[in-house]
């Protein structure tokens, strides 16, 4: 099971690359696994990872005796996820260009896209700016994303969480999606936004996402 989650993670790492979500070894994914988390080590990009690779730490940060491997320096992101919200499966945190943008402006992103609510409420939060790998920057994204699967943070980049990995990146593509959609229009003039009337429509229309029964 260790191996086959661990390979998981290496597919998403390759596929956050692939797909521009993340350059070079910036960036971290990580499982809830056995009482913890598997996580990427420090330093890994898709070139040089491998299940073996994969770091395994308790929810305290702890590294099982024998473990091999340096993980990640943001390791405490994932660790206060996890502790703080038991339903959180897994965990995406990466620097795609067009969320690192707007997180430069320490704003978050407002319901100029009704694909918005889709990440919990009428906003896309943005955690405040700490030190990366910090205790403080731990704190302020498990407070930002509080209510939300999502949050950009200052200055730094976004992080996604799901029930699944999958869900987590599908979140994060999503996410950089609205962030880029986000900036277009800010570029245009002045973009419109729904209003909280019509954003609760929209979050009672979530409701029967994916199914035949959606309201007139």
């Amino acid at each position: 099971m260790k191996l086959e989650k661990s390979a998981e993670i290496c597919d998403a790492v390759s596929f956050m690359e692939e797909a521009g979500l993340n350059h070079g070894s910036s960036g971290n994914i990580s499982i809830r696994h056995e009482g913890g988390m598997l996580i990427t080590p420090a330093g890994a990009r898709a070139s040089n990872l491998s299940p073996e690779r994969m770091v395994w730490l308790d929810l305290d940060g702890g590294q099982a005796d024998g473990e091999p491997g340096v993980p990640s320096t943001e390791w405490r992101l994932h660790t206060e996820l996890y502790i703080n919200r038991p339903e959180i499966m897994a965990v995406v945190h990466s620097h795609p260009d067009n969320c690192v943008a707007l997180s430069s402006l320490r704003t978050p992103i407002p319901p100029f896209h009704y694909m918005v609510a889709g990440f919990g409420g009428n906003s896309v939060p943005c955690a405040r700016y700490e030190p990366f790998g910090s205790d403080a920057l731990a704190d302020a994204v498990v407070e930002a994303i509080e209510g939300h699967t999502s949050c950009l943070m200052a200055n730094h980049g976004m992080i996604s969480v799901g029930k699944s990995l999958r869900q987590a990146l599908d979140l994060a593509v999503k996410l950089e999606t609205l962030a880029r959609q986000y900036l277009l229009a800010r570029q245009a003039g002045h973009p419109v936004l729904l209003t909280d009337e019509e954003m609760a429509d929209v979050h009672h229309r979530y409701k029967f996402y994916g199914t035949s029964r959606l309201p007139r």
